[in-house]
């Protein structure tokens, strides 16, 4: 397992428990000076934050653990499972949130103290801001699923504090059905990228293929080699942080073993460092037999 992959995705996790607590209580303190309904979402939706991140720093440390007997693959997926659980979990919760913003929408309250709420707000925007630009750059080195969906949770706050911000402001001018307004449209927001996350999550866990992009650069890096006359069967997956990938390479019926082996092992090193961190498995065929090989697979599927 890559060790830069494991430091920065459980920095990562602890960082935005840490952050999602300091959170509920600046929101909580916020609300109840102002009785804000837009306030109480962004509260709510902290919350579910913090479940959330808590679920994602449990599973994330699981997902992390070596392969053992039971799980020769590893245990990358528990990553799939804890960002699906987030979805799942973001999407009912908004559900709920929505009805109640139709509901404010239809019934308009005013605020108390709304320059109290504007304040606390623009804090709580500029600290969303700081994790969201952190856990961006995780995203980038990593490409991890299950911090995406926590990225997914704080950058669905930073809209949702700047849009409080917004209800406040005209709140205070007397423009009261603003604050239903905007709760109804951040939560129609969260909802959209949560499916996003979800299918995500559900793809990876039924093994879907890589993008026909990358198909396309294994198939490449292996007809860099001249004594390879061709390539078939490419099969790829991801699981959690690594790439699985599967390919036939066609090779002279006469090469000797031994040779055939060191393009195989050569060809394997140079996939997995296009994917890193991967793991790759070249299947060396006779040309003779490519043909016939192709057939029998052709009815397999």
């Amino acid at each position: 397992m890559n060790l830069i992959y494991d430091r920065l995705v459980k920095r990562s996790t602890t960082f935005s428990i840490c952050f999602a607590l300091l959170l509920i209580a600046i929101k909580f303190v916020s609300w109840w000076i102002t009785d804000s309904y837009s306030l109480l979402v962004s509260l709510f939706d902290s919350s579910m934050d913090f479940l959330a991140s808590g679920l994602n720093f449990i599973l994330i440390r699981y997902a992390l653990k070596p392969p053992d007997d039971d799980h020769l693959f590893g245990h990358g997926k528990a990553e799939s499972l804890a960002a699906l659980a987030q979805s799942a979990f973001i999407i009912g919760s908004v559900i709920f949130l929505l009805f109640n913003s139709i509901k404010l929408v239809i019934h308009p309250t005013p605020v108390n103290y709304p320059i109290v709420g504007i304040i606390i707000s623009s804090i709580s925007t500029v600290l969303t801001f700081a994790l969201v630009s952190y856990q961006r750059h995780v995203i980038k080195l990593t490409g991890s699923n299950a911090i995406k969906a926590d990225m997914l949770h704080y950058s669905a706050d930073l809209l949702m504090n700047i849009a409080v911000i917004i209800a406040l402001s005209l709140s205070w001018i007397g423009i009261v059905y603003a604050d239903g307004v905007l709760a109804l449209l951040i939560g129609g927001y969260i909802f959209f990228h949560a499916i996003k996350i979800m299918f995500v999550a559900l793809h990876d866990l039924l093994d879907k293929a890589l993008p026909e992009s990358d198909n396309q650069k294994i198939h490449e890096l292996a007809m860099s080699f001249s004594d390879i006359h061709g390539v078939h069967d490419i099969k790829t997956r991801r699981s959690g942080p690594i790439t699985f990938v599967q390919l036939h390479i066609e090779l002279d019926d006469n090469m000797p073993l031994v040779k055939a082996h060191a393009i195989a092992d050569k060809l394997e090193k140079m996939v997995a460092n296009q994917f890193s961190p991967a793991e790759v498995i070249v299947h060396q065929d006779p040309i003779s037999v490519v043909a016939t090989e192709k057939v029998g697979l052709q009815k397999f599927k």
